[in-house]
C-alpha cells in the first residue's frame, strides 16, 4: 500500500466567516472556510480547497488587479502572500492587529490596510520570493475608533476610510497640490461600508442604521488630471542639473482646486428591527448591494437610489456580499449558518447555494463505489457529498438532535443514521426520502449503527440503557434486544466475511455476537481500559479495538486471542512539552488489510502497519491556534501571548481546581470564551484506498493519493527514454512505445502513446501488452476517465484490456479490486450525464420535428395542398 497521502479537499463546510471574492470574470468564487480557502469553479462545476493553511481563521481576503497574488488575513493580523498561479506561499506578514479591511489599489501598486484606529498604505509585492515584500509607505490617522472599511478611488490617488466613530475620511495617496484629510460626518451609527463612485469622486457612505449618504465632490477628475500635468510641467521646467534642491511642495501650479464634499441626499430604509450587516457596489454599474442582518438582501442604482431587486435568502444575518465583474451574479456568505449562496438576479435562479453543518460533523460513511460520502453533525442533518465535484447534492433533516452513526447499504441504495432522539432513520439515495425509521420500545438515545452483510439487518447501539437494538429493513420490525454491557456502547462492528457483529463498550469489554445462532452465542474479550473504537479486518478474521489507555489491541476472532498490540500514547500526544490525556476513539482497516488509520482526541491521525505493528506516517489534521493556543510551540511561534491572551489551562499541573461538569468535552458555555481541542470523531479509507476522510471540527477533510508524483519502474533500462519513446511512435512501433511509456511511468508520455494509436490498432495493441503492466495501464485509464475528453477511445481501451486479460486479472482480484470500483464510478458517472444529455437531445429533437410538420402541414394549407406533411 502507498503512504503519500496529502491533504486535497474539505467537504462539511462551504463558508466560516470573512468576504467572498469572486475571479476570472465571475467564473470562480473564492470562500475562507476556518483556516483555508476554497474556490468554487462554476465552469467545471467543481470545488477545490487550495493546499496552504493559515495558524487562526481567515477573516480578511484581498486579490490583486491582475488575479496573480492573493493576501489572507488572519483574526490576529497574520498574512499569507500567496501566488494564485502556483498556489503556493510566497510569504509570512504579520500586522501586529485585527485587519477589519484589506483591499489592492486599482493600479496595484499600493495596498491599504485597517490597524486599529490608523490606516496602513504598503507597496504591493511582486511576484517573486523577497527577503521583505511587504514595505510600509504611509500610515494615517485621525481616526477615533476602529476602522472597518476601505474603498480605492477609480485613479488610486484616493482611498476613502469608514469608521466605527461614525466618520468617513478621506486621504491622498502622494503630494496632491491643496488638498489635506477629509473628514464626512453625519451618520448616527457607525459605517459598514463607503465606497468612490467610478471615475468621479463622488462618495457613498452606509451605516448601520439602515441609512445611505451621498456626498458630491465639487472637483472632478478631469480637473485634477489637469491639475497634475501642470504639476509634472513646472517640475521638468524648474528641476535640473542647474537646481537640483527644488522643492516640489513649492511648486505654483496656478489656480487650486476646490476639495469638498457636500451631502447631497440622504436615503433612509423603511426596515424595522433590523441593521445592515454588509455591503457592496459594482462600480461600473454603479449597483449596491446591502445585506441586512434579518436575511433580506436589496439591490439599488445609484446615485438615485431606486430599488431594482429584494429577496430574503436566509433567516440569519448575511455576513458577507460580493458581486462579479459583469454586475449579474451577487455571492452572499452567512457565517450563522455556514450558508454560501450565488444569485443571478436577472433571471431570479440559484447559480450556487450550499450549506455545511453549522455544528462539528460527527460521522462519515464512503458509498461502496466511492463515489458519494454521506456525513451526520450535532446540527440533526445528514449530507451526501459527491467525492468528485465537492457539492453537497442532497439534505435529509429528519432528526432532531446530533447524528451519531452513518453506515451505507452494501448496495448503495440507501443510507442509515443513527441519533440522540432515539430513532434510526433510512433514507433513499435516489428518491431522496426516509422511507424506514426504526425505534425501540422504549426511549434511548443511539450511539452507533451499523447494517449486516446483505443490507438485510440493522445494530444500533444505545449509550443509556447499554443494550444492542436488531431490526429488519425490509419491514421494519424489531427482532432482538442484546442485553449484557455494564456501560455505553461505543462502536458496532459487522465482519464481512463470517457476519458477526461485534460491540465495544466502557464497561472495558467487547462482545462478539453471533446473532444467526438460535441462541444468539457471544464471547466477551476484556480489556484493559473503556473500549472507544473497533474495526473488523476486511480480509481475515481480525479486530482492532481502541481503548481509552492509548492503545490498540488486536484480536484473532476465531481463537478469541489478542495477537498484538499497538502502544499509541506517544503518537497520540505528539510531544513531551505538551501536558494533557489523549487517545484514539476511531480507527479503520485499509482493503487490503495491511494498514490501520487511527484518530481521536488528538490533532494527529496516524497510519500503522498491521504486520510490523509499528507507525508509517503521522498526518496532521489542525494547526489552527484559535482552538488551542498550546500548539503555538509546536507551530514555531516565539510568543504565546501575541497571539491569545487567554490560553488553555492544564488543571493537572496545579494552581486551580478543575470545576468543569463530568462528561463535558465542548468546554464550560458559561464561559466568556470556550476553546475547542482539534480532534477527529471519525475517519474511513475510501473502497479504491486512493484516499481517506476525517471528521473533524473544521469540516470534512480529504486525503488522497497524488498520482502524479508516484513512480514505478518495470525493467527499466538506458535504452527506456522518452526520446525512443517518440521515436517507435513515429516508425508506428505502437506497442513497443505503449510499453516503454509504461515503463518509464509518466503520464504525459502514456498519454500522447495512446491518443496517437489510430482506433483499428487498440485491439492489437491491447492483446500484445504484457500481463504485469496491464494493472499499471488501467490504473492510468481510470484517471484520465474522470477528467479526459477523450472518453470514448479510453472506454474502447478499457473493455478490451479488461477481456483479453481477464485470466491473469482474476487470478489478482484481491489486489485489483480498488481499481476495478473506481473503473466502475468513473464509467458510472459518464453513464448518468450521457444519459440525461440523451434524454433532453431526444425531447429537441421531437419538439424540433413536431414544429417542422407544422410548419408543413400550415404551409400545404396555405396553398391549397393537402398532402401528407414531411419534415424532408
Amino acid at each position: 500500500m502507498r503512504y503519500g497521502f496529502t491533504f486535497t479537499n474539505l467537504f462539511g463546510s462551504v463558508y466560516r466567516e470573512g468576504n467572498v471574492v469572486f475571479l476570472h470574470g465571475g467564473d470562480l468564487l473564492l470562500s475562507p472556510v476556518g483556516r483555508r480557502v476554497t474556490g468554487f469553479d462554476f465552469k467545471r462545476n467543481c470545488s477545490k480547497t487550495f493546499p496552504f493553511e493559515s495558524i487562526q481563521n481567515i477573516e480578511r481576503i484581498a486579490v490583486s488587479p491582475d488575479e496573480s497574488l492573493m493576501i489572507v488575513v488572519g483574526k490576529d493580523g497574520r498574512a499569507l502572500l500567496v501566488s494564485l498561479l502556483k498556489l503556493s506561499v510566497l510569504h509570512q506578514f504579520n500586522f501586529k492587529k485585527q485587519v477589519q479591511d484589506i483591499k489592492y489599489s486599482p493600479c496595484g501598486r499600493f495596498i491599504c490596510s485597517t490597524h486599529g484606529r490608523h490606516v496602513q498604505v504598503w507597496h504591493s509585492p511582486g511576484n517573486t520570493k523577497d527577503f521583505s515584500p511587504f514595505q510600509l509607505f504611509h500610515t494615517f490617522s485621525g481616526l477615533h475608533d476602529d476602522a472597518v472599511s476601505i474603498d480605492w478611488s477609480w485613479d488610486s490617488r484616493f482611498v476613502i476610510v469608514g469608521s466605527k466613530d461614525m466618520t468617513a475620511k478621506i486621504y491622498s495617496i502622494g503630494l496632491i497640490p491643496g488638498f489635506s484629510s477629509v473628514t464626512l460626518s453625519g451618520h448616527r451609527h457607525s459605517l459598514v461600508a463607503c465606497f468612490f463612485q467610478w471615475q468621479s469622486l463622488n462618495v457613498y457612505t452606509v451605516a448601520t442604521d439602515c441609512a445611505v449618504y451621498v456626498w458630491y465632490c465639487q472637483t472632478s477628475l478631469d480637473q485634477l488630471d489637469k491639475l497634475m500635468k501642470q504639476q509634472a510641467l513646472q517640475l521638468e521646467s524648474n528641476v535640473g542639473p542647474e537646481n537640483e534642491s527644488f522643492d516640489v511642495s513649492s511648486a505654483k501650479v496656478g489656480k487650486l482646486l476646490d476639495y469638498r464634499w457636500e451631502l447631497s441626499d440622504r436615503h433612509l430604509f423603511l426596515q424595522k428591527h433590523t441593521t445592515i450587516s454588509c455591503a457592496q457596489l459594482h462600480h461600473t454599474k454603479d449597483l449596491l448591494v446591502l445585506g441586512f442582518a434579518n436575511g433580506v438582501f436589496s439591490l439599488y442604482e445609484m446615485p438615485h437610489f431606486q430599488l431594482i431587486h429584494s429577496l430574503s435568502i436566509s433567516n440569519q444575518s448575511i455576513s458577507s456580499v460580493c458581486v462579479n465583474q459583469t454586475g449579474e451574479w451577487l455571492a452572499f456568505g452567512c457565517s450563522d449558518l455556514g450558508q454560501l449562496v450565488v444569485w443571478e438576479w436577472q433571471s431570479e435562479s440559484f447559480i450556487l447555494k450550499q450549506q455545511g453543518h453549522y455544528y462539528d460533523v460527527n460521522v462519515l460513511g464512503y458509498s461502496p463505489d466511492g463515489q458519494w460520502i454521506a456525513t451526520g453533525g450535532d446540527d440533526g442533518k445528514v449530507k451526501l457529498w459527491d467525492t468528485v465535484s465537492g457539492f453537497c447534492f442532497v439534505t435529509f433533516h429528519k432528526h432532531i438532535a446530533g447524528v451519531t452513526g452513518v453506515v451505507w447499504g452494501n448496495s448503495g441504495q440507501f443510507v442509515l443514521s443513527s441519533s440522540l432522539d432515539g430513532t434510526v432513520r433510512a433514507f433513499d439515495v435516489h428518491r431522496y426520502r426516509n422511507f424506514r425509521t426504526f425505534t425501540s420500545p422504549h426511549p434511548v438515545q443511539f450511539s452507533c449503527v451499523a447494517v449486516g452483510t446483505s443490507s438485510d439487518v440493522v445494530y444500533a447501539g444505545s449509550q443509556d440503557t447499554f443494550e444492542v437494538f436488531v431490526w429488519s429493513v425490509q419491514t421494519g420490525r424489531l427482532l432482538e434486544i442484546l442485553p449484557g454491557h455494564e456501560g455505553p456502547v461505543s462502536s458496532l462492528a459487522v465482519s464481512l466475511n463470517t457476519g458477526i457483529i461485534a460491540s465495544s463498550s466502557w464497561d472495558k469489554t467487547v462482545r462478539v455476537w453471533d446473532v444467526f445462532e438460535r441462541n444468539c452465542a457471544v464471547d466477551v474479550l476484556t480489556m484493559s481500559s473503556d473500549a472507544l473504537g473497533l474495526c473488523f479486518c476486511p480480509v481475515g478474521h481480525e479486530l482492532a479495538v481502541t481503548t481509552l489507555d492509548g492503545n490498540i489491541s488486536l484480536w484473532n476472532i476465531d481463537s478469541l486471542t489478542q495477537v498484538g498490540t499497538i502502544e499509541c500514547q506517544r503518537d497520540v500526544i505528539g510531544s513531551h512539552r505538551r501536558a494533557g490525556h489523549g487517545y484514539f476513539s476511531s480507527v479503520c482497516y485499509s482493503s487490503d488489510g495491511s494498514c490501520l488509520l487511527a484518530g481521536g482526541k488528538s490533532r494527529f491521525v496516524c497510519l500503522y502497519s498491521v504486520s510490523e505493528q509499528v507507525l508509517l506516517k503521522k498526518f496532521v489534521i489542525s494547526k489552527n491556534t484559535s482552538t488551542d493556543s498550546s500548539l503555538l510551540l509546536e507551530c514555531g511561534l516565539d510568543s504565546v501571548a501575541s497571539v491569545d491572551p487567554s490560553p488553555v489551562i492544564d488543571w493537572r499541573e496545579g494552581g486551580r481546581e478543575d470545576t468543569s461538569l463530568p462528561g463535558v468535552f465542548k468546554g464550560d458555555l458559561s464561559e466568556s470564551q470556550t476553546r475547542f481541542e482539534p480532534a477527529t470523531k471519525c475517519l474511513q479509507f475510501s473502497p479504491t484506498d486512493m484516499s481517506w476522510a476525517a471528521a473533524t471540527g473544521e469540516g470534512l477533510l480529504i486525503y488522497s493519493l497524488d498520482q502524479q508524483l508516484m513512480f514505478h519502474p518495470f525493467d527499466l533500462s538506458r535504452s527506456v527514454t522518452p526520446d525512443a519513446v517518440v521515436e517507435a511512435l513515429f516508425a508506428r512501433e505502437y506497442c513497443t512505445a505503449l510499453v516503454m511509456a509504461l515503463t518509464l511511468n509518466e503520464s504525459m508520455l502514456i498519454k500522447q502513446v495512446l491518443e496517437a494509436i489510430s482506433q483499428i490498432n487498440v485491439a492489437v495493441v491491447a492483446n500484445s501488452v504484457p500481463s504485469q503492466q496491464v494493472e499499471l495501464l488501467l490504473e492510468f485509464i481510470a484517471s484520465q476517465l474522470e477528467s479526459s475528453r477523450c472518453f470514448e477511445r479510453y472506454l474502447c481501451w478499457c473493455s478490451l484490456l479488461l477481456s483479453r486479460h481477464a485470466l491473469s486479472l482474476k487470478q489478482r482480484s484481491s489486489t485489483i479490486s480498488r481499481l476495478v470500483q473506481t473503473l466502475q464510478r468513473s464509467i458510472s458517472r459518464h453513464l448518468s450525464d450521457l444519459g440525461s444529455l440523451s434524454n433532453d437531445n431526444t425531447h429537441l429533437l421531437q419538439f424540433l420535428v413536431s414544429v417542422g410538420d407544422a410548419y408543413c402541414l400550415n404551409k400545404s394549407e396555405h396553398l391549397g395542398d393537402h398532402r401528407e406533411p414531411s419534415l424532408c
